[in-house]
């Protein structure tokens, strides 16, 4: 356990970043992340690309922590190139570990989402998928995105809302910045008042069992459907740069 251990050291707060807890930082290296938050949420993002697709597209992952997205990156969209960004010195070195095992080559810099050390109209996709909620300067980090990616690139985001991480068990177990969590129909106003285009048909509300506060055990256990009428707990959207 002491690698796990070292890694949960976590730093002091970054000014645009609160770090994640000793818990947060294993679980995010755990199958459980990789199965049913990770490929579940680029699953539903894969289908609402719109055609004609990317072709041999210069990806960013914004917030990659362990790095265990760029196997999932390099398969669907057959990438030219692979950046990897994170504010911790230490998740770029589990990347780097990741990413090596599996022979993919992927450059890694160190920084915050809010400002990004890459030349303008550069990248054709970024993929920020759970790391949102973790920044404070939300707005700064848009206005990066949209300035590093191309004309017509496209945004993969794919976030939990404030209903779920304001949740028990999320507040038990994680470390967040609770005062600038946004509900699902905020976050689209966000990204679109940003300059990007967000097409109805290109966002996703998937109810997983695991945002849920019951941990969907009601239906999976009772049968019993959750209600249609709810706040939802996760948004997932593919935004194009105007």
């Amino acid at each position: 356990m002491q690698h796990i251990e070292n890694l949960g050291n976590t730093p002091q707060p970054h000014r645009d970043h609160v770090p994640e807890t000793r818990f947060g930082v294993w679980f995010l290296n755990t199958e459980t992340w990789a199965v049913h938050v990770l490929k579940r949420a680029l699953d539903d993002l894969d289908r609402l690309i719109p055609e004609p697709r990317p072709s041999n597209p210069v990806i960013v992952d914004v917030g990659c922590g362990w790095g265990r997205s760029f196997a999932l990156l390099h398969e669907r969209f057959a990438p030219r190139k692979l950046i990897g960004i994170d504010v911790d010195p230490r998740m770029i070195e589990a990347s780097k570990a990741e990413t090596g095992r599996r022979g993919i080559e992927v450059e890694f810099k160190q920084a915050s989402s809010a400002a990004l050390p890459l030349p303008a109209e550069s990248v054709d996709m970024v993929f920020c998928h759970q790391t949102f909620h973790h920044l404070v300067e939300q707005e700064h980090a848009l206005a990066e995105f949209r300035r590093v990616l191309k004309p017509g690139g496209l945004l993969l985001f794919a976030e939990s809302t404030r209903k779920y991480i304001h949740s028990w068990i999320i507040r038990l177990l994680f470390r967040h910045p609770m005062d600038v969590q946004r509900t699902a129909e905020e976050y689209l106003a966000m990204i679109r008042r940003a300059g990007f285009e967000v097409a109805p048909e290109r966002v996703s509300y998937p109810y997983l069992w695991w945002s849920r506060g019951d941990l969907g055990i009601m239906e999976r256990w009772f049968g019993i459907a959750p209600s249609p009428k709810r706040e939802e707990t996760l948004i997932n959207l593919v935004a194009r740069r105007d």
